[in-house]
């Protein structure tokens, strides 16, 4: 009602109508951990195309086992990637610009990450500015050998211009910075570079990461926390460090319990020895002591977790061509982005619509019998079938093994299950300070329903009726009065997953000859 009626007369009031439309969130943003050839370091970046990675990582590079996991993640119908760079002992390349003032000061540039490609860089300055008598302007021109070049005109030595060489750089170069002094500050000079080329040099790339540069700190956010900084990731790819070595154990159990705390899922590539000999890979695979046993991704947090098996074969455009085995975490992502598009979370990413692109052959051909041995442990095969190739066929996490029988043994349902909080944990923000009574806890049955039904309609629960594939409990009952005096309103919501038919049984039977009546 308006605050005050004064005058006889007729009053509009808009009244809210109380709903709010919660948005699912995306469900298969992969974020990749590992070192890069250049990029920014400890620094989640977001690309959504193959060229982004080129353009800021350098693209596939042999000693880069990272760079073939994103090209296979959007070889197999993957969009959205995070890439996080860790490094170990790198270091920036650098140039320093001579200028006309006093004692010869340098105008210090540096490659706006570590890493030999710095070397390659070239800063070329001009006077060819639009005032040819402002002493304060030049060009800049930044040429990297083999790559991009960047130019920036009428760029000044002046810090109190808009076109200040260091903020411009800053904000407009992929390629350089002006490096700074111990207090954070530009090492800028007051005088304009005299004209002329020079060269940077002193690039130095990462060595092989050690695990703790992996855990990384969750206070400084390196490492794997680095991730901290990225609002949103789904699926999270560590591939090994080394071509034809192994992630540690260690750096896949830390990040399978952070994976736990984000609500995504991480994508282990089995050890490179259950492939090496093909006679005895699946006996490797399950026994106790080589297996997937050994690697001690267990507990619930290990519903946040699969692993796939065995490894890929792909040619190698690195090596001309040739053949080399190489870890499927890309393109099993990949995979599971592309029949998230078509089908939808809670569609198995497996079958023979869940084709390997991109590859060649697999480390180990297995059969129904090495599948029958390992499918019971919650490890998910890459099987080779005639006509339909090479394929996902399993689809449980590594809770799936069938002793445990955990609520989350299949893949489809935990993603699910993980999709519905992200999207109601966002989606429901606006309750917070509202005041606890019914009016709010049916405006929250209201939203949270029309979220659940708008699922439903998809087909993303089992049932035939709404009441049977889903509920949304939010009122006295679910919020005492006790409840109400601690500040806490209770929402209870309950879905009916669909489990993935992994067992096709067909029953024949022979009819006998009938004997007319």
């Amino acid at each position: 009602m308006p605050s005050a009626l004064l005058s006889p007369g007729v009053y509009i009031e808009e009244v809210p109508s109380g709903v709010r439309t919660i948005t699912g969130v995306a469900t298969s943003i992969a974020a990749f951990v590992g070192r890069t050839s250049q990029g920014p370091v400890s620094e989640p970046a977001l690309i959504t195309s193959f060229g982004d990675f080129e353009r800021l990582f350098g693209g596939v590079q042999m000693d880069y086992p990272l760079s073939y996991a994103v090209q296979d993640f959007y070889l197999n119908g993957g969009s959205q990637a995070v890439i996080v760079r860790l490094q170990s002992g790198a270091a920036a390349a650098a140039a320093a610009l001579v200028t006309g003032g006093a004692n010869n000061e340098a105008l210090d540039l540096v490659a706006s990450s570590p890493g030999i490609w710095g070397n390659g860089l070239k800063a070329t300055v001009d006077n060819a500015t639009r005032d040819p008598s402002d002493t304060t302007l030049y060009n800049l021109t930044i040429t990297q050998a083999g790559g991009a070049t960047e130019k920036f005109l009428n760029v000044s030595s002046n810090s109190a211009s808009p076109r200040f060489a260091a903020r411009v750089l800053d904000s407009g170069s992929l390629l350089v910075k002006v490096a700074l002094d111990s207090n954070g500050h530009w090492i800028a000079p007051a005088t304009r570079p005299l004209p002329g080329t020079v060269s940077f040099a002193g690039g130095v790339d990462s060595v092989h990461l050690a695990n703790n540069d992996y855990l990384g700190s969750a206070s400084l956010k390196t490492g794997i926390f680095a991730l901290d900084k990225a609002d949103l990731f789904n699926l999270m790819c560590i591939p090994p460090d080394t071509r034809g070595g192994d992630t540690a154990a260690p750096v896949y159990q830390a990040a399978m319990a952070y994976c736990a705390t984000r609500r995504a899922l991480l994508l282990v590539d089995p050890p490179a020895a259950w492939g090496q000999v093909k006679e005895t890979a699946a006996a490797k695979a399950s026994d106790p002591n080589t297996g997937v046993a050994s690697l001690g991704l267990t507990g619930d947090a290990a519903r946040n977790a699969a692993i796939y098996f065995p490894r890929v074969i792909k040619s190698d455009p690195q090596l001309n061509g040739q053949p080399d085995v190489f870890a499927p975490c890309g393109v099993v992502a990949g995979i599971i982005a592309r029949t998230d598009g078509t089908r939808g979370v809670w569609k198995a990413p497996a079958g023979l619509d869940a084709a390997l692109n991109g590859v060649q052959g697999l480390q180990v051909n297995l059969s129904d019998g090495d599948n029958g041995v390992l499918n019971p442990l919650g490890i998910n095969c890459l099987r080779s079938f005639p006509v339909s190739g090479r394929v996902v066929w399993g689809s449980r996490t590594m809770r799936g093994a069938d002793l445990l029988a955990d609520d989350y043994k299949y893949l489809p349902v935990r993603r699910l299950a993980l999709y519905i909080e992200e999207s109601l944990y966002r989606g429901t923000q606006w309750v917070v300070f509202e005041p606890n009574d019914e009016p709010l806890w049916s405006h929250i049955r209201l939203n949270i329903g029309a979220f659940m039904q708008n699922l439903f309609r998809q087909g993303a629960f089992q049932g035939h009726t709404p009441a049977a594939a889903y509920f949304v409990k939010c009122d006295s009952e679910t919020t005492t009065q006790n409840d109400i005096n601690l500040g806490v309103v209770n929402i209870l919501v309950g879905f009916a997953p669909l489990k993935p038919a992994e067992f096709v049984v067909i029953r024949l039977q022979q009819l006998a000859g009938q004997i007319a009546a």
